[in-house]
């Protein structure tokens, strides 16, 4: 299997490195954890026009019909740059969810933001608040009635618990498992981007900070420290890209798996690295470091996707 990204998507990285480096994102996270959402919304156009709410999207109502290689490239440049919002919820699932030609349409022109709770791995509705239609995923896709809201670990994630209303479609088992199995691979390329960055700002503020006389980074034990996140997501990558190559259940969660625990020993080195600093809210690796603790739990915790490995492998498929 080749994991090699072709020219086009490398481009496509490249494209959305540039707009969202430079639309300072953290400040837009602050300010969606704020409920200030303009920004954000503003972002998610900006996101539009470059084809990102469409890659999902088949291409008769106005999409890309991107692949799951596509969107694995897309989220994971989401998470390094930290993008608040329903993102795994409008732009990995609800194509999959969705036959409604028009709303599609709508979804590829960012006009449409979705979001949606599906017990049990995920029941409530992140942003139902923002989100211009909110459903309830179970036998059927329904309209949902939005209750009260929730605190989540990341402030810039507004929880809300949701009731199932007026049914909009029947949805088969298996359309609603490949939904659920496209926003569990989208979560883990997110959690990968998500370390990238903090190993980055890490290696970044290593080579900033002094201490004795000496730049932190020139001692051999926070050296060790930062290649062991390298050599943890350097590995959790082949996963993901090959569960994006060939979908399987087993594929995307060993790729969950893999990459929350290669975000989260990224976390963790990051705090011990910056010290007390990493924790305050005048620090920005503490938006990924709020952002990782709720993505692990997102689409199935890794006990969920662990059991569903050993299943997989019990069957012999």
């Amino acid at each position: 299997m080749k994991f090699r990204l072709s020219a086009e998507q490398r481009a496509f990285a490249e494209a959305l490195d540039a707009l969202l480096g430079a639309a300072d994102v953290p400040g837009v996270n602050r300010s969606w954890a704020a409920k200030r959402p303009e920004s954000g919304l503003k972002l998610w156009k900006q996101l539009a026009e470059l084809g990102v709410t469409a890659l999902g999207v088949p291409e008769e109502p106005g999409g890309v019909g991107g692949t799951p290689v596509d969107l694995v490239v897309a989220f994971e440049r989401l998470g390094y740059h930290g993008v608040p919002g329903p993102v795994i919820e409008s732009i990995a699932a609800a194509p999959a969810l969705l036959t409604d030609a028009s709303l599609l349409s709508s979804l590829a022109s960012g006009d449409a933001v979705v979001t949606f709770a599906s017990a049990p791995d995920t029941p409530y509705a992140l942003d139902a608040d923002v989100a211009t239609d909110v459903f309830v995923v179970g036998d059927s896709l329904a309209r949902a009635e939005i209750g009260r809201s929730l605190q989540s670990v990341d402030p810039s994630r507004h929880l809300f618990e949701v009731t199932a209303g007026a049914e909009i479609q029947p949805l088969a088992p298996e359309k609603r498992a490949e939904a659920l199995d496209l926003a569990s691979l989208a979560c883990a390329a997110e959690l990968l981007g998500c370390g990238e960055r903090m190993l980055a700002d890490t290696v970044a503020y290593l080579g900033q900070r002094r201490q004795f006389g000496r730049v932190i980074g020139e001692y051999q034990a926070l050296k060790h420290a930062a290649a062991d996140v390298r050599v943890a997501l350097d590995f959790a990558r082949p996963l993901l890209l090959g569960a994006a190559r060939e979908p399987s259940a087993r594929a995307i969660s060993a790729a969950k798996v893999a990459t929350s625990d290669a975000a989260q020993l990224a976390a963790r080195t990051g705090l011990q690295l910056h010290g007390a600093i990493g924790y305050t809210l005048e620090c920005d690796l503490s938006l990924w470091l709020l952002r990782v603790r709720a993505l692990v739990g997102c689409w199935g915790t890794p006990s969920v996707h662990r059991a569903r490995v050993l299943e997989s492998l019990m069957r012999g498929r």
